[in-house]
């Protein structure tokens, strides 16, 4: 039977990290004495986790997918189509990483950038929030902007990148890029709502690469 993780988290490992697919996973715990990595159904519980420990969840039953009741979605309601939304994918962590914005709407891309060498998912999605920002404000758009990484939303209302990842030459032009974005959040201001995509409630995002 297939597994239903779609997320993998690896406290200890070779890099540690969150991944898209048990074939990065089982990479990075490969050969490693006492490797600590757990699988998850919702990125947003695997990003939890892994800002955790992983004593905090070993020996837990493991949890059914969650759902919510008619009565959560009904307080969510439906996502804002006057909206962009954004989402990044790395294939490794770090790996090739990309990212895009598309409109909410109708699904047409409206920029995107990568696949950068030595990118995590993070970071991309820090970026992507960024990125939509700026293309909102030049457009002078109303626009809501989605993201489904709570990570990343903290990350950009903190005005900082806080990636563990260190820099190198070949990620050389991605860390530029996360030192331009820093810099515009702390030169711009901005009237954009970020709002977290409700993935449970409206399925996946838009902007999803679909590799998962």
């Amino acid at each position: 039977m297939a597994s239903k993780n779609k997320f993998y988290v690896v406290w200890k490992g070779k890099v540690p990290g969150v991944y898209g697919s048990w074939e990065e996973c089982k990479r990075q715990i490969s050969g490693i004495k006492g490797a600590q990595y757990m699988g998850f159904a919702d990125k947003e519980l695997a990003e939890k986790a892994y800002n955790s420990s992983y004593a905090a969840f070993k020996g837990q039953k493991k949890k059914k997918e969650p759902r919510l009741t008619s009565e959560e979605l009904i307080r969510i309601g439906e996502p804002n189509l006057h909206s962009i939304a954004v989402d990044a994918a790395s294939s490794g962590n770090p790996g090739k990483m990309e990212y895009q914005g598309v409109d909410t709407k109708t699904g047409k891309r409206l920029f995107k950038q990568g696949p950068f060498p030595e990118g995590t998912n993070n970071i991309g999605e820090f970026l992507a929030i960024v990125h939509g920002l700026a293309f909102l404000k030049e457009r002078r758009s109303d626009r809501v902007l989605y993201s489904d990484s709570r990570t990343a939303i903290s990350w950009v209302r903190k005005k900082r990148c806080n990636t563990k990842l260190e820099p190198n030459p070949r990620n050389r032009e991605l860390f530029d890029l996360v030192e331009r974005a820093e810099k515009w959040l702390q030169k711009n201001s901005y009237t954009t709502p970020i709002v977290k995509w409700e993935t449970l409630a409206w399925g996946e995002i838009p902007a999803d690469f679909g590799r998962k």
